[in-house]
Parts: structure tokens; sequence; C-alpha cells
């Protein structure tokens, strides 16, 4: 098992989860953060962390799509383990259908 980032942390993008991360297995992208399968080490402590509930354990279903963005582009983008300021719209984002399609960008973030 490991941990993901899904769905509605495009464009909210707290960053409360890579501030606890004992393994620094968070990427930054433009709108959203990622985390790497192969390097998170399933302990579980970014989880409670999220304020939008963006993170989840890729055993639940449905979530394949989301083991495969993660993997994709924790490989592209740059680590973060700094907390940051989140996306000032976030909380009109919070919980919106259809942000992959809408919003999704593959830019990379700014990292550390």
């Amino acid at each position: 098992m490991t941990y993901i980032v899904i769905e509605n942390c495009i464009k909210c993008k707290h960053t409360d989860c890579v501030e606890v991360c004992p393994v620094d297995c968070f990427y930054e992208g433009e709108n959203m953060l990622v985390i790497h399968p192969d390097e998170c080490i399933d302990c579980g402590v970014c989880e409670p962390e999220c304020p939008v509930d963006a993170i989840k354990p890729d055993t639940e279903p449905g979530l394949e799509k989301w083991l495969e963005i993660n993997t994709k582009f924790a490989d592209l983008w740059p680590v973060i383990t700094l907390k940051k300021d989140g996306d000032p719209d976030a909380k009109k984002h919070d919980g919106e259908e259809g942000k992959l399609e809408k919003y999704f960008s593959e830019k990379p973030g700014e990292g550390d």
C-alpha cells in the first residue's frame, strides 16, 4: 500500500502534508501535489493533515487513475518539503466535481 493524492488537491494545493512526511515523497505541480508511490513508506501521517481530504490509501477502490497520475508526475515535478500558502481560491474549489478535466496542469511547481 501507498498513499496518493487525489482530485480534490487540484486548485487547493494545501501543503500541510509535506511538513510531516518523514521521507520527503511529495512533489509539486503547478496546481496540485503528488506522492511518489515508490518512496512513500505508508506511515499515514500525511492523510489527517490534509484539510480537504485529498490523500487516500491506494487500496481504496476506484483510485487506479490517481495512482498512475501520482507515479507519472512524481518523476517529473520537483520535490516539496516546506509548507507554502495554498491556492488563494482553495475554499471555492474544495469539493468541486470534475477538477481533473477543468483545471489539472502538467506544469511543474517551484518545489523547495
